[in-house]
C-alpha cells in the first residue's frame, strides 16, 4: 500500500513535464523519442535523452540536449525552410521558447556541439507587460503541441545539430530547462555564419543569475522579459 501511495504521489509531478517527440519537415514526419525508456525506441533524429525531467543549473552538461548523445539518423532540410518541433505532452504555460543551432566540422558521429559553436534562430519570451500572465513562448506549446523555426534561408550548406529549449519559470527560485538536440542536414547554396557575438556554449550561454532565469513571475516587477542566450541570428547581420 505504501508503495502504491508513493507511486501516485509520483505521477502528477511526471505528468508536467514533456519532451520534444518528433519533427516535421515539409510533408515528412520524423520521430523522436518517447517516454521513459528511450533505448528501446525507433531509430531517429534525435540525440537520445534518458528522461523527461528537467535541468535546474544552467551550467549543468545535461543542459545542451537533455543528455542526448548521438542519434543514428538525418534529417534533410532546405535553408528557408521550417523545421518544426513536436511535443506529446507540456503543460507549463510561463517561460521563453528558444532554438538553437550549432555547426558541425565533420560527421555527425564525431560532433557533440562543443565548445563556442551555438547560435539561437529562433526565440519567444514575454509579451503583453504581465509576468504572471499566460502570454508566454510556452503556452503557445501548450496550446498547439508544435513549435516551427525556420532555417536561415542564406545559411551556409553542411551537417548541424537543431536544438530546442524550453524554459519554464511557473515555479519560483526554480528554473526548469528542457531541451532537446537532433542532427539536420542543411542544403542550399547559402555562404552565411554567425558573426562571433552571436556564438554561445552549452553549457555556458548565461550565468544562473542572468535576469532571464531569476526571474520571479509573481513577485517581479518587471514589465518586459529578455531570454537567456542572447539574440536571434537570422542569416543577415547589420
Amino acid at each position: 500500500m505504501r508503495f502504491g501511495l508513493l507511486a501516485l504521489a509520483f505521477v502528477p509531478l511526471v505528468a508536467g513535464h514533456g519532451a520534444v517527440t518528433s519533427y516535421i519537415i515539409g510533408s515528412t514526419e520524423f520521430a523522436g523519442y518517447e517516454g521513459f525508456a528511450p533505448s528501446t525506441s525507433v531509430k531517429t533524429i534525435q540525440l537520445q535523452w534518458p528522461d523527461y525531467n528537467p535541468t535546474l543549473d544552467v551550467s549543468d552538461p545535461k543542459i545542451r540536449c537533455n543528455g542526448g548523445k548521438s542519434a543514428p539518423l538525418t534529417a534533410p532540410v532546405k535553408a528557408g525552410e521550417n523545421v518544426t518541433a513536436v511535443w506529446k505532452q507540456w503543460t507549463h504555460q510561463q517561460g521563453p521558447v528558444m532554438v538553437w543551432m550549432f555547426k558541425c566540422d565533420g560527421e555527425f558521429a564525431s560532433c557533440g556541439g562543443d565548445g563556442k559553436g551555438w547560435f539561437k534562430i529562433d526565440e519567444m519570451g514575454m509579451w503583453g507587460g504581465v509576468l504572471d500572465s499566460n502570454n508566454w513562448g510556452t503556452a503557445i506549446i501548450v496550446k498547439n503541441l508544435k513549435w516551427s523555426s525556420t532555417i536561415p534561408s542564406n545559411i551556409a550548406p553542411g551537417n548541424y545539430i537543431i536544438r530546442h529549449e524550453l524554459l519554464a519559470l511557473h515555479q519560483a527560485n526554480t528554473p526548469q530547462f528542457y531541451a532537446e538536440c537532433a542532427q539536420l542536414v542543411v542544403a542550399g547554396d547559402g555562404t552565411a555564419t554567425p558573426p562571433a557575438d552571436f556564438l554561445y556554449p552549452i553549457p555556458g550561454y548565461a550565468p544562473q543569475s542572468d535576469p532571464g532565469i531569476t526571474v520571479d513571475i509573481y513577485k517581479g516587477k518587471e514589465t518586459s522579459y529578455t531570454p537567456p542566450g542572447g539574440r536571434v541570428w537570422s542569416g543577415f547581420t547589420l
